[in-house]
């Protein structure tokens, strides 16, 4: 009977995790870039910045309006005449209706209009690379999130396999206890370490949970504690990356320099509309409509005009208190700024990746000496069971060899991770994070 159960709860758990789906990188990227909040609500701003450059936004085209109204009058006269007499009307109706077609046109306004439509095609780039901007911080965050969860089952598996080398331990010392060969200290040291192992399993498996909860958030998956499976059991290690050819493509293709570059480009627009005002400017309109009065008293009972209206201006500024001189000045120095902020963001760029560089060749060297440092660990684990079996060798020798050995393991398994999220950085300032799509 027990053998069915526990032959039943085998296969349900099986086919608990069989049914699981599982997640590459790529389908963890592309589904978060489908459902994730901010992606989603980032794209519309740029909907919004595309909708706004128009030529109609920037003035270039004429606006036309059309309006019909009616309005009355009823009054009571007395008036005095010329003759000395006096006349006395009551209940004098007046009523008038328009109605027409208005086009007013700005023809010239000293080059501004081209400045603003200039401006709203900038903004609309702007709103592309914010975008970018966005989605390469969601693949980087994703990325990052993907390989920890790497990480942390990583780190399950050996957890599990020191409890399994404390069980292994734990027996056989319960043996020797039986038969007399060790003290009770030696069997209640042996459980300490396995209840100290055990522990420490339980709560990597609240870490693990963690982070999937963290990678299923980012994909903005309904059940958050959905228990997803994904496709890599180990973190693969990238160690082609070239150091120039990262910065040469950090220098002409990172999205915050270019945002930048952009918000130079609109503080010289901005100048050339604060020029325009140097120059006069041409307004046109024009009008067809219809007009018509009916008049209670008076020798005309209807006044009717149809017909076409039309008019130019020109004008110029002469004087407005010396602001348009002042905001010509501040938008000179606006551009100085946004030279000097796009100087800076290079330069702390360029210090990233500086710093980002020598970690990521740093935990390259780690990882080799880390990898060395796990074959050495297994072996010297492997002498000292065999040691302990045959009782040559203390229990607290055995422990510290074990210890030994999950300590490489997960030294070595945080250089890697440290490796990966460097190229993930690395990527990312260069404008290549985009490839883990590929």
């Amino acid at each position: 009977m027990k053998r069915i159960v526990l032959t039943f709860a085998f296969t349900a758990c099986c086919a608990g995790i069989f049914a699981q789906e599982i997640y590459s990188l790529k389908q963890c990227i592309e589904t978060g870039l489908e459902r994730n909040y901010s992606i989603r609500m980032v794209r519309n701003e740029e909907l919004i910045t595309a909708n706004n450059a128009t030529p109609g936004n920037a003035g270039y085209l004429p606006t036309a309006d059309l309006n019909a109204s009616f309005s009355g009058t009823a009054h009571n006269y007395d008036n005095r005449l010329t003759d000395g007499g006096t006349e006395h009307l009551t209940g004098v109706h007046t009523e008038t209706a328009d109605a027409g077609l208005n086009l007013n046109w700005t023809a010239f306004d000293g080059f501004g209009i081209q400045a603003e439509y200039a401006r709203l095609k900038e903004l609309q780039r702007v709103g592309e690379l914010n975008t970018r901007m966005t989605v390469e911080d969601f693949v980087a965050g994703i990325a990052g999130e993907y390989y920890n969860l790497v990480r942390q089952t990583i780190r399950l598996k050996n957890l599990r396999y020191a409890v399994s080398l404390s069980r292994e331990r734990l027996r056989i010392v319960e043996e020797r206890y039986s038969i007399g060969s060790v003290s009770r200290m030696d069997l209640q040291q042996a459980q300490v370490d396995f209840n100290a192992d055990s522990s420490m399993l339980f709560t990597q498996f609240e870490t693990l949970h963690s982070s999937r909860v963290r990678l299923n958030e980012l994909m903005a998956l309904e059940d958050v504690d959905r228990r997803i499976r994904i496709r890599d059991s180990v973190i693969d290690v990238n160690t082609l990356l070239n150091e120039q050819t990262l910065r040469d493509n950090m220098l002409s293709n990172n999205a915050t320099l270019l945002a930048s570059a952009k918000n130079k480009t609109l503080s010289e627009l901005d100048y050339r509309k604060a020029l325009s005002r140097n120059y006069p400017y041409v307004r046109l309109n024009a009008g067809y409509g219809y007009n018509g009065a009916w008049a209670g008293t008076g020798t005309t009972d209807l006044q009717q005009r149809l017909g076409l209206s039309y008019g130019l201006t020109v004008g110029f500024n002469l004087f407005d208190g010396l602001n348009r001189r002042r905001e010509q000045r501040n938008a000179r120095i606006q551009i100085q700024n946004s030279e000097l902020r796009m100087q800076q963001l290079e330069l702390s760029l360029r210090a990233s990746h500086s710093n980002l560089w020598m970690a990521y060749r740093n935990n390259l060297d780690l990882w080799e000496l880390e990898k060395e440092n796990l074959v050495v660990a297994q072996e010297n684990y492997a002498i000292a069971i065999e040691r302990y079996r045959l009782g040559d060798l203390a229990g607290i020798e055995l422990r510290e060899a074990q210890n030994s050995l999950l300590e490489a393991e997960e030294r070595r398994s945080i250089a890697e991770y440290n490796i990966k999220l460097c190229e993930i950085s690395l990527l990312q300032l260069s404008g290549q994070v985009l490839k883990y799509l590929e």
